[in-house]
């Protein structure tokens, strides 16, 4: 096995356009590594031809219907053979020294499983992509939460996000990494298994790490590593299914971890989860409304002005 080698594995669905600027990054910045790059099609609309065309190194894997993310991505891990694998978004942009940085890293701290870079918007701004493992209070206070958005800087959602000041330049050990963008370790999926295939989308990433350090792993955030990400390239193409998935996983994830004597918990935070749900689609569906208002002209000052 070449020390050297990185398998390199894309999820698609509906985002071509966007794979192909990621994959042109990866190419470019491969530097003098053995780049194996993996491209798993979860039966897009679109044509693929243009891949094959452009980038004929890349292993391209068709699916026949939309397996979901996890069970797509273990096609492609199971093909491979390189020591270390990059999990990549196709909405996602690697940055100049991603791969020496992040493989170097990890090659000298052979305890560490799983690394998650810094994820940045396209505006600069920092994602919360280092986490801490979810609880009751993620429901109020996750990322994407109205009071987090709100007080960034609470406790509560300081636990469930770890806000990560942008000069901070060491490696932080953390519960889990979005897999947005994760480097992993073939050894340490070796033991501890693939991606769990029951998570359609969204929550095989929080649920992989927290097996990781079941297993003895260490899970780490380096923020001298980082990546651009184009956030919900794929579930725009669909947001009902997205949401409908991202609730659906949530209570797989939730379910699995529940400690057995909080077993008569389960219909409480199926629940919850309903309710969010509910308002997730009430909350989109009012965005969308005010969006047609304001493409109407509904946005512009009501008053005429009249002179005389």
């Amino acid at each position: 096995m070449n020390s050297k080698a990185v398998d390199i594995v894309f999820v698609n669905y509906n985002s071509t356009r966007y794979l192909l600027k990621s994959l042109e990054r990866v190419f470019h910045l491969s530097g003098g590594r053995d780049v194996k790059v993996f491209v798993v099609d979860n039966a897009s609309q679109e044509s693929l031809d243009v891949v094959t065309e452009r980038f004929p190194a890349v292993c391209l894997i068709r699916n026949t219907v939309n397996e979901g993310f996890a069970a797509a991505a273990n096609r492609a891990l199971s093909r491979g053979g390189s020591p270390f694998v990059v999990l990549v978004n196709p909405d996602t942009l690697i940055q100049e020294g991603f791969l020496e940085t992040a493989v170097g890293y990890m090659e000298s701290h052979p305890s560490v499983g799983v690394l998650g870079p810094r994820i940045l918007n396209p505006d600069g701004t920092l994602q919360g992509s280092a986490r801490g493992f979810p609880g009751v209070s993620t429901f109020l206070f996750g990322r994407s939460s109205l009071l987090t958005r709100w007080f960034p800087e609470n406790p509560l959602s300081r636990k469930n996000v770890v806000v990560l000041d942008r000069e901070l330049r060491e490696p932080l050990e953390v519960d889990w990494v979005s897999g947005a963008c994760m480097v992993v370790r073939r050894k340490a999926f070796e033991s501890v298994g693939l991606l769990d295939d029951g998570f359609f989308m969204y929550w095989e990433d929080a649920d992989w790490c927290r097996r990781m350090w079941d297993a003895g792993w260490k899970v780490v955030h380096h923020p001298s590593v980082s990546v651009v990400h184009e956030v919900g390239a794929s579930s725009r193409t669909d947001p009902f299914r997205a949401a409908m998935a991202f609730h659906r996983s949530a209570y797989r994830y939730c379910a699995k971890y529940l400690p057995t004597r909080y077993a008569f918990a389960k219909p409480l935070i199926f629940g919850l989860l309903s309710l969010r749900l509910v308002f997730t689609f009430a909350g989109g569906r009012l965005r969308r409304a005010l969006r047609r208002y304001e493409d109407a002209g509904g946005a512009r000052d009501p008053v005429a002005r009249t002179d005389g």
